[in-house]
């Protein structure tokens, strides 16, 4: 039994399903279609042709490898897109070449910190706390929470503060326009 042809207004869902169930005419169809494009982007990292020939043919390979993996077939264009980016940055960064030498550059020999400098950072820290402090509600619970745990992904901060997920970005954004406008803060943070 022969698979159905595909067509040009084939949905790209069911061409992604097809290619995903190693149907050849659907692998085809994808090429052709996005070939040029993930060319486009590759080129775009100003790769030399036969590392943008190397960045699109490494991007159908990662694409037969997962393709039963992809959640939004429709979403295939980005998916590869992506993939071809981040090849091409890969093959950027094989071009780098390290030079071995005795001596370190300057600007990796650390630095001894003047000895003021940690009492200056105490102190802004202090100022900063202060200031979040004399915040109200919400804007003051989210920056403090942000203070004690930086890490802290915005699920973890709206189930601790028992606050919706989608609040805490803006709530946070306004605390900290809040806190740009705080004299005192300014005044011993500048």
């Amino acid at each position: 039994m022969h698979p159905r042809p595909l067509t040009d207004s084939e949905p790209l869902s069911a061409l992604v399903r097809a290619a995903a169930a190693r149907d050849d005419r659907a692998w085809q169809e994808l090429y052709s279609r996005f070939t040029p494009t993930l060319r486009a982007a590759a080129r775009g990292f100003r790769l030399c042709p036969a590392d943008v020939d190397d960045v699109v043919q490494q991007t159908w390979l990662a694409a037969l490898r997962h393709i039963h993996t992809i959640e939004k077939p429709d979403a295939i264009c980005s998916w590869l897109l992506v993939t071809a980016r981040r090849e091409a940055l890969r093959t950027m960064q094989r071009r780098v070449r390290e030079v071995i030498t005795d001596e370190l550059p300057e600007h990796a020999v650390p630095q001894a910190a003047p000895p003021e400098s940690e009492l200056i950072s105490d102190e802004r820290r202090r100022a900063v706390h202060t200031a979040v402090r004399r915040l109200r509600g919400r804007k003051q619970l989210v920056l403090d929470a942000l203070l004690q745990t930086p890490d802290a992904s915005y699920v973890d901060l709206a189930q601790r503060l028992q606050m919706p997920i989608g609040s805490v970005g803006p709530t946070r954004e306004r605390g900290l326009e809040r806190l740009r406008s705080d004299r005192d803060l300014v005044a011993t943070v500048a």
